[in-house]
């Protein structure tokens, strides 16, 4: 840990408030489910998006790893509340509901920002982070145009829709992606790089030789260690820098 880091964290212990809960809020009349944590008041937030199998207990123990490095981070619900889909086809037919109403999917990730806003996160200093369909969502609000300081992208989706486009994009993205990913291919990766280039999208995109989709997921056969820690070694980096600026 830097000493820049050391001596922020001491600062923050004079106000520290611990918390660690579920949170119930509403978007668009309906209820949500999060998980929001922070070891203080007003701390840098970072919004974590879910895989296609909704808010479980992986979102909830990344989110307590960031907390423990200073943030606040609030681990989104874009299912609705008590929504955990464990079949395949249901979580096919909810993430696919999403990517047929964008306008829907924005708003929920707005409505997410400003519950965590509430809950006493620095809104000012906001990064995205997704995994798998999460990484989707996340390059979604960076499209959109969303005020944050950076969008992270773990063994997300990275075609950009139809019709869309990187115009609006001034945020850094960060992608960390499986260099064997079955499921998004390097094709993919190579055509992302080119249209946030062209739209001059300030990007870092790293891939993991030898890493599959979902290298990250502890417990699965496609957990790739070497890939998990420096991927997760690579976003402290990005939020350390994000929070020093």
């Amino acid at each position: 840990m830097s000493l820049k880091r050391c001596l922020l964290l001491g600062l923050m212990g004079a106000s520290m408030t611990a918390v660690a809960e579920n949170i119930d809020y509403q978007v668009n009349g309906e209820t949500y489910q999060g998980f929001y944590t922070s070891a203080a008041d007003n701390a840098p937030l970072v919004l974590l998006i879910h895989d296609w199998d909704g808010l479980t207990d992986y979102e909830i123990k990344r989110a307590n790893m960031l907390a423990e490095e200073g943030y606040a981070v609030f681990a989104v619900d874009l299912f609705g509340k008590g929504i955990r889909p464990t079949e395949d086809k249901d979580k096919k037919q909810h993430t696919g509901e999403l990517y047929q109403d964008r306008q829907k999917m924005r708003q929920l990730i707005k409505g997410a920002l400003d519950k965590a806003a509430e809950l006493g996160a620095n809104r000012q200093q906001t990064v995205v982070i997704g995994y798998c369909f999460g990484g989707a969502v996340a390059l979604e609000m960076a499209r959109a145009g969303e005020d944050l300081q950076g969008v992270v992208s773990f063994h997300g989706g990275l075609k950009t829709p139809p019709g869309q486009d990187y115009a609006d994009s001034s945020t850094e993205i960060l992608i960390l992606h499986g260099a064997a990913d079955k499921a998004i291919s390097m094709q993919e990766f190579a055509e992302l790089s080119n249209q946030l280039e062209a739209f001059n999208v300030p990007n870092e995109m790293i891939a993991y030789g030898g890493a599959d989709h979902a290298f990250t997921v502890f417990g699965i056969d496609r957990y790739h260690a070497e890939a998990d820690e420096k991927s997760w070694h690579r976003l402290l980096q990005f939020l350390d820098e994000k929070r020093s600026e």
